[in-house]
């Protein structure tokens, strides 16, 4: 392996947060080519800003030689990971997790090459777990493990006191049978995941250890989180979607561009591809000019998301909104008969509720042709609905409104 250790790559940009066998981990890293795996609950037809992070990793690690596998959790699926929960997932069927797995393949194409002598694969953990037998698999893994051994484990004391089932605590031993097999049939050495897969890693490396007498490792990251330490990822209207149908591309644009200035650099090392010395410079002042950094994070995560091209749309946009530009500003179409701000609100996605929409219209949020509306019953006046009008949501979404014909 030649150029830079990935290993100081991650550490450098905030990534890293443990390690197993950090050594001889790092040396490894240095001196071939690595073949890594991170898993994907597919518990949607979509991922979400939640597993950006995880798909930038696979992206960084395989610029820099090291081999991928996508490991989508068609069996673990099934069962539902506890890691991070204090309630139980629901079932999913067998169609809907295949379903699922397609749409993650296509969105996973845009972070990762599947050509070359490193290209990632995916595999679905459904083809080995699903046909197992259930006594060779207690007899095979399930010797290996202490139940108190896993009951310390950080991913079931949340779950203790409200009750962990059975089905659950089986997915450990899943998740570190997964390893096991990965390291079987593709000489994979190396998990990586969220911090809050610690647990579970710990055990797939303590698996092929007490299997096969040899070391694998692992290696977990940050979560995506404010300054403040909430999860991000999530709006009034729910999770911020990588499909262009749940979350369209303006949206997707909004949401970084809204980020707290203390978020910004945090963001623009974790999910861009900047250099650290751009980064530097963009966030160098702290005043009303960390917003131009802001539009940068922006457009870079729109634009590896949703297409250079649709990225720029974005832009203009929003240099439409707030220049007063009508005719590029983002354009939603309201049916006839709906009258009142609040409603109109609801109907174009600017609020999740009509309950929602009164709050934003009381707390003086919401202006009509850039007069503030203060009644929560107020209606749009007949002429702007026959005309069309500018509805302001906060100081920075602008939103150009007509009514069907």
């Amino acid at each position: 392996m030649q150029g830079k250790n990935i290993f100081d790559t991650l550490s450098e940009r905030g990534f890293i947060k443990q390690v197993v066998y950090k050594d001889n981990l790092y040396k490894m890293l240095g001196e071939k080519s690595v073949t890594f795996y991170i898993g994907f609950d597919p518990t949607a037809d979509s991922l979400h800003v939640g597993h950006f992070l995880q798909l930038i990793v696979m992206s960084h690690m395989q610029k820099a030689g090291h081999r991928p596998i996508i490991l989508i959790g068609g069996g673990t699926a099934m069962v539902g990971d506890p890691s991070g929960r204090t309630d139980m997932r629901s079932m999913m069927t067998k169609e809907t997790i295949r379903h699922n797995v397609e749409c993650f393949k296509k969105q996973m194409s845009k972070f990762v090459s599947f050509e070359g002598e490193n290209g990632a694969i995916v595999v679905d953990n459904g083809d080995w777990l699903l046909n197992l037998n259930y006594i060779d698999f207690l007899r095979d893994v399930g010797t290996k493990f202490t139940v108190n051994g896993m009951l310390a484990a950080e991913c079931f004391k949340s779950r203790m006191e409200r009750g962990l089932s059975f089905l659950e605590f089986n997915y450990m031993l899943m998740q570190a049978y997964d390893f096991w097999v990965l390291n079987q049939k593709y000489g994979c050495e190396l998990e990586c995941g969220g911090d809050d897969q610690w647990s579970n890693i710990l055990a797939g490396i303590d698996l092929i250890r007490r299997k096969e007498q040899k070391e694998a490792y692992g290696m977990t990251f940050t979560l995506l989180t404010t300054a403040a330490g909430t999860k991000m990822g999530k709006t009034a209207k729910g999770a911020v979607w990588l499909d262009p149908s749940k979350t369209p591309p303006y949206e997707f644009y909004q949401y970084w561009r809204n980020v707290a200035d203390e978020d910004v650099e945090n963001c623009l090392k974790l999910l861009t591809f900047l250099s650290l010395d751009e980064i530097a410079e963009l966030v160098r002042y702290k005043d009303e000019r960390i917003n131009r950094a802001k539009e940068v994070l922006a457009f870079e995560l729109t634009k590896l998301v949703h297409g250079e091209e649709l990225a720029n749309e974005c832009v203009s946009m929003a240099k439409a909104a707030f220049s007063g530009d009508t005719e590029n500003m983002p354009q939603k179409t309201i049916a006839k008969g709906i009258t009142s701000v609040a409603d109109v609100l609801v109907a174009i996605g600017a609020a999740p509720s009509k309950g929602e929409a009164k709050r934003l219209i009381e707390g003086g949020g919401i202006r009509i042709d850039d007069e503030k509306v203060s009644d929560v019953f107020a209606a749009i006046a007949e002429e702007k609905l026959k005309s069309g009008f500018v509805l302001q949501k906060g100081k920075k979404n602008f939103f150009r409104v007509t009514v069907s014909e």
